[in-house]
């Protein structure tokens, strides 16, 4: 099972959900381009993404696995299906449809370019700094889990902020899809999130015909972060049919 994270996020993102799967499946949890420790490079979009996917799997001697994909890793999985199909099981794609949708991240990329990162002694520091432009504690957390200390001082981001700003129309755009994909997918999403409405369903079962959706209750857009017991169930009872 190969497991792709959403924007600004990173694979340690998924390191609890993985640890609970290990026992029946080999996970593999991955740093998109531009995240985590992965390369950066000034392109980022889902072709470029899912063929960095197909070269993962290759490289670790696979022809096929799972693909499970939250966020921006949902739309990338479904780009996936499209131009590499025949490296698929089972889709899973993790609130988010294959449409546009408004930019929803402006002012977190604005807060992140203001912090004087290099200048910051420690991340306590950083968060007490951007508590004015972004109050919510937890997506305050989920950021600087982005920062790493720089040896000479200071504090650098690990994520790409330049090339994800100059790119941030690709990724909130749409997945062009091409032709159904007929494998078994899952659509999961949270009660309380409007990524995935009933209005997008339409398009959903065209591309995907054979396509399941689950709501899990209690949880928004980070579902396995917010109801990761109900998840888990949720997937393992998908994969496991």
């Amino acid at each position: 099972m190969v497991i792709v994270h959403g924007l600004f996020g990173m694979l340690d993102n998924w390191h609890n959900i993985a640890k609970k799967l290990s026992d029946e499946f080999t996970v593999l949890t991955v740093d998109v381009r531009n995240h985590g420790n992965s390369p950066h490079s000034d392109v980022i979009n889902y072709p470029t993404v899912a063929d960095d996917l197909l070269e993962l799997v290759e490289d670790q001697g696979l022809s096929h696995a799972h693909f499970v994909g939250h966020s921006m890793g949902g739309k990338a999985v479904m780009e996936l299906s499209n131009i590499h199909p025949h490296i698929i099981d089972k889709l899973v794609v993790v609130d988010i449809a294959p449409k546009r949708y408004k930019p929803g991240h402006l002012d977190l990329f604005e807060a992140m370019f203001s912090l004087p990162v290099e200048e910051l002694s420690s991340r306590s520091e950083a968060d007490e700094a951007l508590k004015t432009k972004i109050p919510t504690d937890g997506i305050r957390l989920f950021l600087l889990k982005n920062l790493q200390r720089n040896p000479e001082g200071g504090y650098q981001w690990k994520v790409n902020l330049k090339a994800i700003r100059a790119n941030y129309d690709d990724i909130i755009g749409d997945v062009q899809l091409n032709w159904p994909f007929v494998n078994d997918v899952l659509f999961i999403r949270g009660e309380k999130s409007n990524y995935i409405k009933d209005s997008d369903l339409d398009e959903i079962y065209e591309y995907f015909p054979n396509a399941d959706l689950v709501t899990i209750p209690n949880a928004g857009h980070w579902v396995h972060a917010e109801n990761p017991t109900q998840f888990v169930d949720a997937l393992e009872d998908f994969l496991n049919a």
